[in-house]
């Protein structure tokens, strides 16, 4: 046993109020207790219903490190179920996506489930007969994760079957995926294909904090964004012609620090946040045709101002999710180890609008996050570099200190400066409090 494990008061030793020591980044057994206890105790985002629209339709993907199915039963509701027979332990589904019929069947010995993870059938079954093998875990078959919320389409799970509800976890943080899909005239999302996906090889927190972090687009972005602009202002377009939509897209980033500052950030409990409560940089993008008018009529001028009025820039999920409502992404930072992480850009189409709109949406995604974009990999150089920096002896505390005022109450909501580490300070707490509430109790009592 390492020095964290069962030691829950040494474990909130390693989050201080303003500051935050490197091993919760590039420790081994931190990361793994963050898998026993971090992703089995939070609310962690599975997928889009969407991606399963028919019946025996499945994803495979996973929750923390536990391989998981999300699959359409015969009811017709989505259901999470651990990707795992229950007899030899084998991976029941190996493609990220398919459809299986009415029943799971195993590669190995052919044990056949429902797709609720019933059993349903066994060759030879008389071969149980009298062994009690009705009285063994095994006779239940696959099991499913301790809980599951649908949000509007979009599925989360909870590992421990105890825990904090869906509505405790989130609360009004909901408000930025509500104003996502309500962006759809029919107030439906729809999958747009599969997700971008490239590998990171950096602890994925660095990516979750990089999501509120404000001071850096001005520098990180200056020689990918910063070129991109100053081209474009050599070329003298005309100011009679539309901008480019990639300039509309890439030109923000190079915004001063006073436009992030205005901004603002709005923090909620339990480690949730976001960028961009006045405005963002997605908020002067050019008008769609037909946009408006589609909006109006469903929704009427008030509310449709309402919606769309809101321009949140990015909204992080605790623990490893962030969503841009104004053009419909989200980005999942997968766990794969302390050093790391898989990172999978969805798009979603917003049913009855106009095809441009997924076209600007799909258009930033491959501008920004896919492994081929000019602007994220300015941001992989600096991850990568601090996973490797943090193993430098002699500094043990990254800080988290910007604006930071003494005492902090979390459990509030709060709207502050911009370029606040506030987000990141909520985010630890929560670290802490998710991490340690499972931990032994014997052992935690001994601890203090």
């Amino acid at each position: 046993m390492g020095k964290y494990t069962g030691n829950p008061a040494a474990v909130a030793a390693l989050v201080r109020q303003h500051e935050v020591h490197r091993d919760t980044y590039i420790d081994r057994e931190i990361y793994e207790l963050e898998m026993k206890h971090l992703f089995a105790n939070t609310w962690v985002f599975v997928g889009h219903d969407s991606q399963c629209p028919n019946k025996g339709d499945y994803i495979t993907t996973q929750v923390g490190d536990q391989p998981v199915i999300m699959v359409r039963h015969s009811d017709n509701e989505i259901k999470v179920l651990l990707n795992r027979c229950p007899h030899k332990g084998t991976k029941i589904a190996i493609d990220r996506a398919g459809n299986t019929g009415k029943f799971f069947r195993c590669p190995y010995h052919a044990w056949s489930f429902k797709t609720d993870g019933c059993l349903l059938a066994i060759p030879l079954k008389k071969g149980y007969a009298d062994t009690g093998f009705s009285d063994n875990q095994a006779s239940k078959g696959m099991k499913s994760v301790g809980a599951v919320h649908n949000h509007r389409g979009f599925v989360f799970a909870r590992l421990n079957a105890d825990g904090i509800s869906f509505e405790d976890y989130f609360g009004e943080a909901m408000s930025s995926f509500d104003n996502m899909v309500d962006r759809s005239p029919e107030g439906r999302l729809e999958v747009a294909g599969p997700p971008l996906r490239y590998m990171h090889q950096c602890n994925w927190k660095m990516l979750v904090d990089n999501q509120t972090d404000t001071c850096h687009p001005m520098v990180a972005h200056e020689s990918s964004a910063g070129t991109a602009v100053d081209l474009f202002e050599k070329a003298n377009w005309p100011e009679d012609k539309p901008k480019p939509m990639a300039m509309e897209i890439i030109a923000p980033f190079m915004s001063p620090y006073e436009f992030f500052e205005e901004m603002g950030i709005r923090t909620w409990p339990n480690g949730h946040g976001h960028t961009g409560v006045h405005h963002s940089i997605h908020s002067d993008y050019s008008a769609i045709p037909g946009y408006v008018e589609a909006m109006v009529e469903s929704y009427g001028e008030e509310r449709t101002q309402e919606i769309l009025g809101e321009n949140r820039h990015n909204t992080v999920y605790w623990p490893n999710i962030m969503i841009k409502g104004p053009i419909q992404q989200l980005r999942n930072f997968i766990p794969l180890g302390p050093d790391k992480t898989l990172v999978e850009s969805y798009i979603y189409r917003l049913v009855g609008a106009p095809e441009q709109l997924l076209q600007r949406t799909a258009m930033y995604n491959r501008i920004i996050n896919a492994p081929t974009s000019i602007v994220g990999h300015d941001d992989l150089e600096m991850y990568e570099r601090a996973q490797e920096g943090l193993h430098a002896e002699g500094m043990d505390w990254i800080n988290i200190q910007r604006l930071h005022e003494g005492e902090e109450d979390f459990d509030e909501i709060a709207v502050e400066n911009g370029t606040t580490e506030r987000q990141m300070r909520n985010q630890m707490q929560a670290w802490v409090k998710f991490m340690t509430m499972t931990m032994d109790d014997g052992a935690k009592e001994a601890a203090q």
